[in-house]
């Protein structure tokens, strides 16, 4: 169905100021605005064709658009009224009492708008903290401290901002509740507006004399020691939340809260995988070929594996219980071993001539055309 025209909806003339636009658009908006009119689907109808109209006209470069194109302009500026997003309350995005506070700054029903009491009580602000730890301290747990720069009520008034041995008054301007109301009688009747007292910013107090240590403020800086216990199992990026040691609250309020997010730092020996940690072992091939016992390196000392021969290179042996313990239940990662065979880039004229007597034992030619002997022995403890 064709779109009537904006002027016609708002019954102004083509060139009307923008004072008689806002004030058709009032009356209009009073008479079929749903929360006058609920469950009146012909005047929810009607008011969206009423802001839609309102909406282009009010604003100078859309009128220009559609008083040289008409509604074939609405596609530059997505449909103008931008309905696709819905309207909230009861499918508006707006009340009957934002329409007045546009206009007239408070309730069409003489009540004050919704808004906080500027003077009342305010958490403080939650603060953050990188702390970097070895993989040691992740896997056992550490207590430390710390030192976090935050906010703090001053000591010397107490957080009142006044001068020590005085106290704040009682604004005269508000009597104390930070707001302040403001009457307007219009065409419509008296509104009523509330707005923060300028004589004492909304804290409903006057400061007379400053306390000298924070200024009036009520609030200084200090760098806090704190005691942080990190448990056993943590990870980087792990979040320990400790109460009430954030920035101090406004008017009384409780004060936040310190998250001390964690890094583990990299290890020179283990690579973490979950609760597991993994670290190389490199043996020589005669021990991958006779086997060998070796002492091996763990998180809290040090362990012993066996070696069974004819160990390939790659081959992971799992230490029980020797990795991380688990963050949130009982018991611990392992620990693997990936040995890692290494075979001798240069050999004296003796090992060579015993390798060679090994090879003709084993029947192997050296010195045929085919792969030498050493060739395949690489081969063999590089997992080829």
């Amino acid at each position: 169905m064709a779109k009537r025209d904006y002027y016609e909806v708002l019954g102004v003339s083509r060139d009307a100021s923008q004072e008689e636009i806002k004030k058709a658009f009032r009356r209009l908006a009073r008479k079929y605005h749903p929360d006058v009119n609920p469950d009146d689907k012909d005047a929810e109808k009607k008011f969206k064709e009423i802001k839609e109209a309102f909406d282009v006209l009010s604003d100078p470069d859309r009128r220009q658009q559609y008083d040289q194109f008409g509604h074939a302009a609405e596609e530059g500026f997505g449909g103008f009224g931008g309905f696709g997003q819905g309207f909230g309350q009861g499918g508006f995005g707006f009340g009957f009492d934002d329409i007045f506070e546009e206009f007239f700054g408070g309730s069409p029903f003489g009540g004050a708008t919704r808004t906080r009491r500027p003077n009342s009580p305010q958490r403080g602000s939650d603060l953050r903290y990188d702390l970097e730890i070895t993989l040691e301290d992740a896997a056992f747990g550490l207590q430390t401290t710390i030192t976090v720069p935050r906010t703090e009520n001053c000591d010397a008034c107490g957080g009142s901002g006044a001068k020590p041995g005085t106290k704040p008054e009682t604004c005269t301007h508000c009597h104390g509740s930070g707001q302040q109301q403001v009457v307007r009688n219009t065409a419509f009747g008296r509104f009523v507006s509330v707005r923060t007292c300028e004589a004492c910013g909304g804290t409903g107090t006057i400061i007379k004399e400053h306390c000298p240590q924070c200024q009036g403020s009520g609030r200084v800086q200090r760098r806090r020691k704190i005691e942080v216990k990190i448990p056993p199992g943590v990870d980087t990026g792990s979040r320990l939340r400790i109460s009430g040691e954030g920035e101090a609250g406004l008017h009384g309020g409780p004060p936040g809260d310190l998250y001390v997010v964690i890094h583990v730092r990299k290890h020179k020996i283990f690579v973490r995988e979950g609760d597991d940690v993994v670290m190389e072992q490199p043996i020589s091939f005669v021990q991958a070929a006779l086997g060998t016992e070796l002492e091996v390196p763990t998180l809290d000392g040090k362990a012993r594996i066996k070696i069974p021969e004819g160990t390939q290179t790659g081959t992971v042996f799992r230490l029980r219980g020797k990795g991380i313990p688990h963050l949130r239940g009982f018991g611990s990662g392992d620990q693997r071993v990936r040995v890692i065979v290494q075979v001798p880039k240069k050999l004296t004229a003796k090992q060579k001539e015993l390798l060679r007597e090994f090879a003709r034992i084993s029947g192997e030619d050296v010195e045929s055309g085919e792969k030498g002997f050493f060739d395949k022995m690489k081969d063999a403890f590089s997992g080829k």
